[in-house]
């Protein structure tokens, strides 16, 4: 197997370049460009750093896909080079829109699946649940405030024992086996989360942790969710903790990046019910007629 296995001794010099692709793009920037991602989903992924000098971490999809993410702009990179790396690797993901684009149609092609489209919702929409489409989402926040009188607390060390314990409470609920769902993920990212930048609320019911919310600045001003896990003994818990963060977090809150669905039907109509603003695509770039 080529390449290194993806470990914490990694972190300054795949964040650096992760940090490059990142920079001026605003709320099109994807979930999956951060160290964090490819750190705590290292195993499903099959993840491995290749150096060099058009570096990248090679792994395969949710549907199996074999890939390569370039941690380089690929519209800056040789035709060759792109060519090489998509005979060794299967394609090349996730590659952004206006990446993709920049890519010499006659000889690259890009496809992109719904499943894998990150879902970005102004924090307006969260702050507020307007219109008829969110009526649900404001009873849910009334009925959780009508019948619990929550307190929230800033994440930090001293929190994550409380996390732990909301996290177990729904892997119970959802009758998870340990290390099902994305539970080890979780634990890791309760445990690294100064590392990562990983910030956020544990909310509380009394002395009782109902939920806790995790989430990560791509760019200023936006925010990708990690991690939001509620008891389901609480109803409304998830649409208050959203609104929550958006009004109390203590720097701007433009937008929040939801991530993707993975093609399942319960997240799939989870994302969806909150009404997104829009799907930023993800692109699968292989060779024209390959």
């Amino acid at each position: 197997m080529t390449g290194e296995p993806i470990t914490l001794a990694l972190q300054p010099q795949i964040e650096a370049a992760l940090g490059t692709l990142r920079h001026g793009t605003g709320a099109q920037c994807l979930s999956d460009h951060a160290f964090s991602n490819l750190y705590l989903f290292r195993e499903a992924h099959g993840y491995r750093y290749l150096p060099g000098d058009w570096p990248g971490v090679a792994g395969h999809t949710y549907d199996g896909t074999r890939h390569f993410l370039p941690l380089f702009d690929v519209a800056v990179a040789p035709p060759a080079v792109l060519a090489g790396l998509i005979q060794a690797h299967g394609c090349l993901y996730p590659v952004a829109s206006a990446q993709a684009e920049a890519l010499p149609a006659e000889r690259f092609a890009a496809v992109a699946s719904p499943d894998d489209a990150d879902y970005l919702y102004e924090a307006s929409t969260l702050r507020d649940y307007p219109g008829r489409a969110l009526a649900k989402k404001r009873n849910l926040v009334r009925q959780f405030l009508s019948q619990h009188a929550p307190h929230a607390v800033r994440f930090d060390a001293s929190q994550a024992d409380a996390a732990r314990a909301v996290l177990r409470g729904w892997m119970a609920h959802k009758a998870k086996g340990e290390g099902e769902a994305d539970e080890r993920a979780c634990l890791e990212a309760i445990d690294h989360a100064p590392r990562f930048g990983l910030e956020g609320f544990v909310h509380r019911v009394g002395a009782l942790p109902v939920a806790f919310l995790l989430v990560q600045q791509l760019q200023p001003g936006v925010f990708a969710v990690r991690f939001a896990k509620g008891l389901d003994s609480h109803v409304g818990v998830y649409p208050y903790m959203f609104q929550h963060f958006c009004l109390a977090f203590e720097r701007p809150v433009h937008w929040l990046n939801f991530e993707q669905d993975l093609g399942h039907a319960g997240f799939r109509r989870s994302k969806r019910s909150y009404r997104p603003s829009a799907l930023l695509s993800k692109w699968r770039v292989a060779l024209r007629g390959g």
